[in-house]
C-alpha cells in the first residue's frame, strides 16, 4: 500500500506545471506596470450588473453596447478571479500614457426597440458597470431615471460621455477615476454618439500607496471595531478565569475527597453522588463514540481548517493579498490542497487510538466529505448562474483545474497524513481502562441533556466574533475592500480561546451528570457557533442589505451555508480536542479501577 502510495504522490507532479501555469497570472502581473510616453494603455471593461444584487453579473457586452471589434482581446486571470466571475475584454479605446484626449469616439449606437427595451430594463434594475485599467478598477452606473412630468415612470437617459482622469507619478499609473456625462434619452430610431475623453494629472502618491484610496479607513477603523476586539478580549480574561477558579478549585476537591482512605464508604458514597459524578464513569468515559469514522473525519477536517485559516490570514498580512483580483480564493485553495496532511494524520491517529478498524473508510471520509459538499453547493449554485447566464457560473476548464487540485494534490496528501497518523500516533493511551458492559445514564434535569449544552454552547463564541461577522458580511455583499486582516487574526484566536473554554465547562457538566457520550456533544456544543451565524446572516439579508430575486438569494445563502459548514467543522474540532485534553487530563490523576 505505501509503494502505491508514494508513486500515487509523485505522478501528481507531472500535471503541477499545468496546473500553477493557470494559476500564476494572480501572483505575478503581465507587466511591471511601467509605460513610456505614448506607450497604450489598455481599458479592460469586466461585468455589469443589478448594483443591489453582488453576485448577478453579467458580461458587459450583454448590453447593447457597441462590440469593440469582431475579435477584440481577453484577459485571462488565475483561477480565482474565474471563480470570482471576471472576464476581462479589451475595449480598444484609444488610450496612451501620458497624452491628454479632449472628446475621443468610441462608436455610434443605433437604438431601436430591443435595445430600448433592455437599457431601460437595466436602469430600472441601477445596473452598474466594472472596468479595469492597470489592474485599478473603475466603477459608473449605465444610465439614471429622470423625473417626467408626461410620465409616471420617469425618462430614462443613457450616459453617453466617459470622462476617464488619470493620475501617474512618473511612469506608472496611480489612480484612475470615471465620471459619467452627457446623459441622452433612449428611444427608438435615435443614434447616439459615444464618447470618451482622458486626462492625465502627476502626482506624488507613490506606486505601493495607489491601492489606499480603496479602502474605507472611517469604516473599518471605527470605534465600535477596535471597542469590539476589546470586549472580546475581556471576555476571553473573564471566561478563563472563571473556567480555572471553578473547574480546578472544584476538581482539587474531588481529588482530596478521592484520595481520603480513611473516610467510611457511606460519606465518600454521598460525597460522590452529590458532587462528584465525573468519577462515577471513568470506566466508559473513554469508550469509542458511535459513527467513530465520522467524528474522525470532521475533527480532522475542522484542525486542517485551523491551520488554513491561519495560514490564509498570515500571507493576506504580509502579502496585502486583497490587492489582486481572486488573490485570496486562490491561496485559499492551493493551501487546503497542500493543508490536506493535517486532517489525515489527526484523523488517521484519532481513528486508530479509539480502536477504528475500517481506517480506509475513515480516510475517504476525511479526505472527501468537506470538499463535496462545497463542490455540491457550488454544482447547484453554478446550475443556477448557467441558467441566468451570469458570469458567476464556472467554465467546466476552471471546474478541472479545480478538481486536478484535489484529486492530485489534496488527497494523496490526505492519505499520506492517515498513514503518518496510524503509525506514529495510533496507539490507545487512555488513562481508565473501558469497562465491558456501559454503565446506564441516570435521568437528569433538562439543562443538562446534551441536545441543550450543545446549543447553549456556541452562544458566548458567537458573541466574540458578532461585530467581525458584521464588518466581514458588509465587505463581501456590499462592494467594501476587507484589509484589516490584523483584527480578523486578534478575533479568530479569540475565538478559539472562547470555544475551548466553553466547551470544556459543557464537557465537566455533562460529565458530572454521569453523562459520558461527550465526544459528539462537545464537538456539537462548539459546533454551534455556526448556527447563530447562520441565523445573523438572514437578519442580515433582510435588515442590512437590498438583494432581490431568485438568484441572489441563492447564492446568497449558498455561500453562506458553504461559509458556515466549515466554520463549523473548525469550531466542533477545535471543541472536541479541547476537551479531549481535559479529559484525559482530569483523568490521570485518579485512581482507576
Amino acid at each position: 500500500m505505501s509503494a502505491s502510495l508514494f508513486s500515487t504522490v509523485r505522478s501528481s507532479f507531472s500535471i503541477l506545471a499545468f496546473v500553477f501555469l493557470f494559476i500564476s497570472p494572480v501572483f505575478a502581473s503581465e507587466s511591471d506596470h511601467k509605460y513610456q510616453p505614448d506607450d497604450p494603455v489598455t481599458l479592460w471593461v469586466n461585468k455589469v450588473g443589478p448594483y443591489n444584487n453582488p453576485q448577478e453579473t453579467y458580461n458587459y457586452y450583454s448590453l447593447p453596447f457597441c462590440l469593440p471589434g469582431t475579435n477584440p482581446g481577453h484577459k485571462w486571470g488565475g483561477l480565482g478571479e474565474v471563480l470570482g466571475g471576471n472576464e476581462l475584454i479589451d475595449s480598444q479605446i484609444d488610450i496612451k500614457f501620458q497624452k491628454n484626449v479632449e472628446k475621443g469616439a468610441i462608436c455610434q449606437l443605433k437604438l431601436d426597440e430591443a435595445k430600448v427595451k433592455e437599457f431601460k430594463d437595466a436602469i430600472e434594475n441601477s445596473y452598474w458597470f466594472e472596468f479595469f485599467m492597470d489592474d485599478l478598477p473603475l466603477w459608473g452606473f449605465v444610465g439614471e431615471l429622470h423625473p417626467d412630468k408626461n410620465s409616471d415612470n420617469g425618462k430614462h437617459v443613457l450616459y453617453t460621455h466617459k470622462n476617464i482622469v488619470i493620475k501617474y507619478n512618473k511612469d506608472q499609473i496611480i489612480h484612475v477615476n470615471l465620471t459619467q456625462e452627457s446623459p441622452k434619452p433612449l428611444e427608438a430610431g435615435r443614434t447616439l454618439d459615444l464618447t470618451y475623453s482622458i486626462k492625465w494629472i502627476p502626482t506624488n502618491v507613490t506606486f505601493a500607496r495607489r491601492f489606499d484610496v480603496y479602502l474605507d479607513y472611517p469604516f473599518f477603523e471605527h470605534q465600535i471595531h477596535w471597542f469590539s476586539v476589546f470586549n472580546s478580549f475581556m471576555m476571553v480574561i473573564f471566561l478563563t478565569g472563571l473556567v480555572s477558579m471553578i473547574l480546578m478549585r472544584t476538581l482539587r476537591n474531588d481529588y482530596a475527597k478521592y484520595a481520603r482512605e480513611d473516610d467510611d464508604l457511606e460519606t465518600l458514597e454521598r460525597d460522590v453522588n452529590e458532587e462528584s459524578g465525573w468519577k462515577l464513569v471513568h470506566g466508559d468515559v473513554f469508550r469509542p463514540p458511535y459513527n467513530l469514522a465520522l467524528l474522525s473525519a470532521v475533527v480532522g477536517t475542522g484542525a486542517q481548517l485551523v491551520l488554513l485559516v491561519l495560514l490564509v490570514i498570515l500571507l493576506a498580512i504580509v502579502g496585502t493579498l486583497y490587492v489582486g483580483r481572486g488573490a485570496i480564493v486562490t491561496t485559499f485553495i492551493l493551501c487546503y490542497a497542500f493543508t490536506s496532511f493535517i486532517s489525515g494524520y489527526v484523523s488517521g491517529g484519532m481513528y486508530s487510538r479509539n480502536g477504528g478498524k475500517s481506517w480506509i473508510k475513515s480516510m475517504i471520509l476525511t479526505a472527501c466529505l468537506f470538499p463535496f459538499m462545497c463542490f455540491g453547493i457550488g454544482f447547484i449554485l453554478n446550475t443556477i448562474a448557467i441558467f441566468y447566464g451570469s458570469l458567476a457560473a464556472i467554465p467546466f476548464g476552471t471546474m478541472v483545474v479545480v478538481f486536478v487540485i484535489w484529486g492530485f494534490i489534496s488527497f494523496p496528501l490526505a492519505l499520506l497524513g492517515t498513514v503518518v497518523g496510524r503509525n506514529w500516533s495510533g496507539a490507545p493511551n487512555n488513562p481508565c481502562r473501558v469497562k465491558t458492559i456501559p454503565r446506564p445514564i441516570p435521568e437528569k434535569k433538562w439543562y443538562l441533556t446534551p441536545s441543550v449544552v450543545s446549543l447553549m454552547g456556541g452562544l458566548l463564541p458567537f458573541g466574540s466574533i458578532f461585530i467581525e461577522m458584521y464588518f466581514i458580511f458588509t465587505s463581501f455583499w456590499n462592494y467594501k475592500v476587507y484589509y484589516v486582516y490584523g483584527f480578523m487574526l486578534l478575533v479568530f484566536l479569540i475565538l478559539i480561546i472562547v470555544t475551548v473554554c466553553v466547551t470544556i465547562v459543557g464537557t465537566y457538566f455533562l460529565l458530572n451528570a454521569e453523562n459520558y457520550h461527550w465526544q459528539w456533544t462537545s464537538f456539537f456544543s462548539a459546533a454551534s457557533t455556526a448556527v447563530y451565524v447562520y441565523l445573523y446572516s438572514i437578519y442580515y439579508y433582510h435588515v442590512k442589505t437590498k438583494m432581490s430575486g431568485f438568484f441572489q438569494t441563492s447564492f446568497y445563502f449558498g455561500y453562506t451555508l458553504m461559509f458556515c459548514l466549515g466554520l463549523g467543522i473548525l469550531c466542533g474540532a477545535v471543541g472536541y480536542l479541547g476537551s479531549n485534553l481535559f479529559v484525559r487530563r482530569i483523568y490521570r490523576n485518579i485512581k482507576c479501577d
